[in-house]
């Protein structure tokens, strides 16, 4: 297990995560499930504890639909009890998952959310990011986060590929 001083607050969300992150955006697509299952548990053997992934990840991929990464988290995490109270995970929204659904809209962020819980087996996300800067987003982020206080615990909302100072400029609704 990763000691304390091994580990990083990330930003001002309480949040504390090893320094390296796990990108598995691979999985579903070129590294099968069994795989995947070996690589994530290797990973947190190590001591490290946060995952990244997105509700598009791999909708690339001949025959996939999306949510493929998210899906296979949730399987991982289900067959490990305990796991998800070390894992801190982190996924996306915004990449096009099907005609009306993309984007950043309240009324998409809301029902991505929601998917995303189903695909991950979990009552709640750690980290919920815009896949692409959109200011137009915060309120629905910060709704979508009071709404998830309730479920379990606060999720944090953030930016993917954007810069700390354009992240600095908005009230996130984030929970203090």
């Amino acid at each position: 297990m990763t000691t304390p001083d091994a580990q990083r607050s990330l930003g001002r969300t309480g949040i504390e995560i090893a320094p390296l992150v796990f990108g598995g955006n691979v999985f579903g697509w070129t590294v099968d499930e069994r795989t995947s299952g070996a690589l994530l548990d290797r990973f947190f053997d190590a001591g490290l504890n946060a995952i990244d992934t997105a509700d598009a990840y791999s909708k690339w991929a001949p025959g996939n639909r999306g949510g493929e990464l998210e899906t296979l988290i949730g399987r991982w995490l289900k067959a490990r009890p305990g796991r998800r109270k070390d894992a801190v995970v982190i996924t996306k929204v915004g990449s096009e998952m099907g005609p009306s659904r993309k984007g950043l809209s309240a009324r998409h962020i809301l029902a991505a959310a929601e998917d995303s819980l189903r695909r991950l087996q979990t009552d709640y996300i750690d980290v919920y990011l815009s896949h692409f800067p959109d200011p137009d987003a915060l309120p629905a982020f910060g709704r979508w986060n009071r709404s998830s206080v309730p479920r379990s615990l606060p999720c944090r909302a953030g930016i993917s590929r954007s810069s700390t100072k354009q992240a600095r400029l908005h009230d996130w609704g984030n929970a203090a």
